[in-house]
């Protein structure tokens, strides 16, 4: 397994700061869900607009492709928030275990339903975020995943301190 302490449990934060990022979160973060609102918004009009402009050559998917990264970089949780859980869970590897082991399992819920439904599965890598996983490790997620048939994904690596990100093991033919 993973070996390195970078996928070991990571240190809890001091109280102070933890609390004075959630007084933040209280404060900010309704004006960034704000913010994206109105920038998917002006997205929407403008693509209403442009669906005028899908005369030209590649627009449509230059437009999709755009809205796409937009999307990937841009969370509705940003790493800098800290939630009121959070705040109070903060060190308590049982609350951490228990939600990174329901992260994983709702994962694998969703891909056997589209596996049952015979639809394909909503596209991966997926991401575990270090907020689902602080006090175990990202080594607990990837052991927790690999007991449901989830590897490491290859394509775009895992970072310990930020996120574990997954892929379904193919199917046994």
């Amino acid at each position: 397994m993973h070996h390195d302490d970078s996928w070991g449990p990571l240190p809890p934060r001091p109280a102070t700061p933890l609390l004075l990022r959630f007084v933040l979160t209280v404060l900010v973060l309704p004006v960034w869900w704000l913010l994206v609102v109105v920038i998917l918004l002006a997205a929407v009009a403008f693509s209403i607009v442009g669906e005028i402009l899908t005369v030209i050559p590649g627009f449509e998917k230059g437009f999709l492709k755009t809205m796409d990264r937009f999307m990937d970089r841009v969370s509705m949780w940003p790493a800098w928030c800290v939630t009121w859980p959070e705040l109070r869970h903060e060190g308590d590897a049982d609350y951490y275990r228990a939600r990174a082991d329901e992260k994983v399992a709702g994962l694998t819920r969703k891909q056997l339903t589209a596996r049952e439904a015979k639809k394909a599965p909503p596209p991966g890598p997926y991401d575990i975020p270090v907020r689902d996983f602080r006090a175990v490790g990202a080594g607990h997620v990837v052991e927790v995943a690999r007991a449901q048939g989830w590897e490491l994904s290859h394509d775009r690596p895992s970072d310990p301190a930020r996120m574990v990100r997954l892929r379904r093991l193919p199917e046994p033919a």
